[in-house]
């Protein structure tokens, strides 16, 4: 089999879990199936990246490659939490993204970059934003969700969808372990960064530097704010949903600009 058709396998899973959790919505209880098939397009995506790292002897970090890969973490970490926590609806927005990051990936692969070129430290640092951000994403959509949630209960009588969630309260517990986890994480990558990075204030660097420490400000000051004053509801939805476009703006900022709209690498 070759990476093609593994991708298509990927991307053919990865919609058909989609359509199994609409489903469910109507149905009001979750088939088991939509997750282990969103279990197969996560294996079969990794497969395909396996196969194109060892087919090129690197993996390359453009736009689409990077989003494709960062997609797939979040698909897999999405499956983990729903092993024990009531998160698997937001497969609904997770799983078409990461088929079409992967699709797009297919179709402007371009030439990879050797990881061999980057010691143990400078990989701690990318392997550390990469889950960062992979777990602050799911954070996102959960307050995305939780937000939707929150407006419907509001109505009489609620949509299916809403009638299918978790209590509210338990949605905004799940919305804080994933921003402790996720801010854990970007910890991690802001002090690896300063470490091992050796002018993380150059000028290529300063946009996501000075984006990335404001974010974990956002994040930090949410999770404090919390604790200390109980802030919930609409506060954490804004501030999470803040903090995270600072993120996206940070990773992806500057190769949009670079690589698809001034076509340079």
């Amino acid at each position: 089999m070759n990476a093609t058709a593994i991708a298509i396998l990927s991307i053919g899973t990865y919609l058909i879990s989609t359509r199994l959790i609409i489903k469910h919505f109507s149905q009001r209880h979750l088939n088991r199936s939509a997750l282990y098939i969103g279990w197969l397009a996560v294996f079969s995506h990794f497969l395909y990246t396996a196969f194109i790292f060892q087919q090129h002897d690197g993996f390359s970090f453009s736009f689409f490659s990077t989003g494709s890969l960062i997609a797939m973490i979040v698909a897999l970490l999405l499956l983990i939490a729903a092993l024990n926590k009531p998160v698997a609806t937001l497969g609904i927005a997770i799983f078409p993204i990461a088929a079409s990051m992967l699709a797009l990936e297919v179709k402007f692969s371009t030439q990879s970059q050797e990881l061999s070129q980057y010691n143990w430290e400078m990989s701690t640092h990318i392997l550390t934003s990469i889950i960062a951000f992979s777990l602050l994403n799911i954070a996102a959509l959960q307050a995305i969700l939780l937000a939707f949630q929150d407006q419907q209960l509001k109505s009489h009588p609620p949509k299916h969808f809403i009638q299918s969630l978790p209590p509210l309260q338990t949605m905004e517990t799940l919305l804080f372990q994933m921003l402790g986890t996720g801010l854990f994480f970007l910890t991690l990558s802001l002090a690896t960064g300063f470490l091992f990075i050796d002018d993380l204030f150059a000028q290529h660097l300063v946009h996501k530097t000075v984006l990335s420490i404001l974010a974990w400000i956002i994040f930090m000051g949410l999770l404090i704010g919390r604790s200390l004053y109980g802030w919930r509801g609409k506060i954490a939805m804004k501030w999470t949903l803040i903090g995270f476009v600072l993120l996206l703006l940070a990773y992806f900022g500057s190769k949009l600009v670079l690589e698809l709209i001034l076509h340079r690498g």
